[in-house]
């Protein structure tokens, strides 16, 4: 990561969820180079000198003090009231929260899981805005759109383990819904740009990738990055949900609908505009060109 906007990041700054996609590159990165700061990281299990415990169900039994700023990678959903208030009780001035796109992109899914994730992203960035301007506290919300990290997301590294599997892939229809998948890399920049300016309190942020291309082609690239020739089969849409109604009925009990709607959803643009997070805090994500291929040590 460019380190000129380390000099962004406050003097002790809590990250929460070092565990998770965007959480781990905040501490590559800020583990790397933190340019004299003190970030701390807290995760259930501690294992190194700068992580400290905090059990999000159980955040009484936090002992961290003095954290004014705090970015949290963790599902919204768990930066709940009772999380908050111990942290403010105990110095919380300024939030960094990720929620996701999908509480506008499957808002009107007709899988009820999906709708109810929609609502719950939705409910969770009210409720957090609202405890922040009761408590004077600045909150930011970072909407990411398709997250890849290679080989630990569960979307492009599925297509690209699939791909390594079979040395094709299947899509629906002509798979032309656009896509801008963003790294990890990219999002865990964009929290330390937010977390600091005084221009990014109480707003919410879509966080897209560089590059907009259609589903089909995102699933092209990956082929390309694993060094392969792109294998697509289509199918048309009928005989999605003709092979998983069959399927339903051979393994009866388990809920295949969330897949059919995965694959007709190929079809669909989701497509997002990152120009006020741009204008805001210099948000410049990369183009999608993923790279399985993991340096030497």
């Amino acid at each position: 990561m460019a380190s000129g906007y380390m000099n962004l990041m406050p003097e002790k700054c809590l990250i929460i969820g070092v565990t998770s996609l965007v959480g781990a590159r905040l501490a590559e990165s800020l583990r790397a180079d933190a340019h004299g700061y003190a970030p701390v990281f807290t995760t259930r299990r501690p294992k190194q000198a700068d992580e400290i415990r905090l059990d999000l169900a159980d955040p009484q039994s936090f002992e961290g003090a003095g954290f004014s700023h705090v970015i949290a990678t963790t599902p919204i959903w768990l930066m709940n009231d009772d999380v908050l208030t111990r942290l403010w009780a105990q110095g919380l001035t300024r939030l960094v929260v990720f929620s996701s796109t999908s509480r506008y992109s499957k808002t009107f899914s007709p899988e009820p899981e999906e709708r109810r994730i929609a609502d719950l992203l939705a409910a969770s960035e009210a409720r957090i805005s609202a405890f922040g301007a009761v408590h004077n506290i600045g909150v930011t919300i970072l909407r990411p759109t398709l997250i890849y990290d290679e080989g630990r997301d569960q979307n492009i590294s599925r297509i690209a383990k699939f791909v390594n599997k079979f040395g094709f892939f299947i899509v629906c229809g002509q798979a032309k819904g656009l896509r801008q998948p963003v790294h990890a890399r990219d999002l865990a920049m964009a929290a330390m740009q937010a977390v600091r300016p005084d221009v990014a309190r109480e707003k919410a942020y879509d966080l897209s990738g560089g590059e907009t291309l259609s589903y089909r082609d995102m699933v092209a690239r990956i082929f390309e990055a694993k060094g392969r020739s792109p294998r697509i089969i289509s199918l048309p849409a009928w005989v999605w949900r003709l092979g998983f109604g069959v399927l339903g009925m051979i393994r009866p009990g388990q809920n295949l609908k969330s897949n059919v709607n995965m694959a007709l959803r190929m079809n669909d643009d989701l497509v997002f505009d990152h120009a006020p997070a741009t204008t805001d805090f210099g948000y410049a994500p990369q183009p999608f060109r993923p790279s399985f291929i993991r340096p030497n040590p």
